[in-house]
């Protein structure tokens, strides 16, 4: 049988670690070999303390620290690159996934998909602060990117190690796997599976992950739809731009023979012209900064990660600049 890795990022969740181990253990102990990776991605609380003794009590459980805290994303890729299997299993700390949920994922997955996701039945999340916050996001992601699924939060997915080789997160990236993986070609489905309140540690999201989410949609659509071709939208801005620019130029000057003020006094055209300049450059520039940040990182070879130790996985190969 192949061996399944288990990713687990991890910040602040000392209490959750060994019931996270047990529960993953219980789940696979007799089905496929595993392995579990957890990612202490800059916890301050003992997390990596209770992380060392569970990796000393069992060699399946691999541990990367990183030096500080890189956000979710990073982590993730830190956990997929140190992960050997060649499935590899993406789930969150805190428990709220159900680790006996992995072995129907892999079922699916042995169907003959390359990505199985799950979507949280019965949510167990407060309402105003995550529910209401999440099915909006969910309901622009599937409008944006022509994606049916309709939940793009829940971090447990089974995915085939040919398509996570193709995967590089960055940001709030991880949020848009499903996006990343239907754009290599990969054959993805979702099912549902359990989703449990959190009982210890506490949560990190906040509201103002949600408009980190909305720009980064904006960037996997231009990556996903645009990369190849950039002057399609941006020559559509600019020749929008342009129309508005010469409507509003064409009003001036007809306000001017009439009653209206001259071209240049009309605070309609004045405010027009700056608003839309300031849209364009500000949207260029994010756009194309995100191109430039890819093509730095993927080019050179460079992690947007530094790990700061390992347990049970062998030295970090040195990469050399070519």
């Amino acid at each position: 049988m192949s061996l399944v890795s288990v990713v687990v990022p991890v910040k602040d969740e000392r209490d959750n670690v060994r019931p996270m181990a047990d529960r993953v253990r219980d789940a696979l102990r007799d089905s496929v070999p595993w392995e579990l990776v957890f990612v202490d991605d800059g916890s301050t609380d003992g997390t990596f303390a209770e992380l060392e003794a569970v990796a000393a009590a069992d060699p399946r459980v691999k541990v990367v620290r990183l030096r500080r805290n890189f956000g979710q994303s990073a982590a993730t890729q830190a956990g997929i690159d140190a992960a050997a299997g060649d499935v590899v299993v993406t789930m969150d700390g805190d428990l709220q996934n159900d680790p006996a949920d992995i072995p129907v994922l892999l079922a699916k997955l042995d169907e003959g998909y390359d990505a199985v996701l799950g979507r949280r039945a019965n949510r167990q999340d407060k309402l105003l602060l995550r529910k209401v916050p999440s099915l909006a996001a969910n309901w622009v992601i599937r409008k944006v990117l022509g994606i049916p699924f309709k939940d793009f939060g829940c971090t447990l997915r089974a995915m085939r190690r040919d398509v996570v080789a193709g995967l590089e997160l960055y940001g709030e990236m991880h949020r848009f796997i499903t996006a990343l993986v239907l754009q290599q070609g990969a054959r993805v489905t979702q099912i549902p599976v359990r989703h449990h309140p959190r009982r210890a540690g506490k949560s990190k999201y906040n509201l103002t992950r949600t408009v980190r989410v909305m720009l980064d949609l904006m960037t996997v659509k231009f990556l996903g739809s645009y990369q190849t071709r950039p002057m399609h939208v941006f020559g559509s801005l600019g020749l929008g731009c342009l129309g508005l620019g010469f409507a509003s130029a064409l009003a001036a000057v007809v306000m001017k023979y009439t009653t209206g003020p001259g071209m240049t006094a009309n605070p309609l055209f004045l405010f027009g012209a700056v608003a839309g300049l300031t849209g364009v450059q500000f949207l260029s520039l994010g756009l194309m900064g995100e191109v430039l940040t890819r093509v730095y990182f993927e080019s050179q070879g460079k992690r947007p990660y530094v790990v700061r130790d390992r347990r049970n996985l062998d030295p970090a190969p040195v990469r050399r600049a070519a």
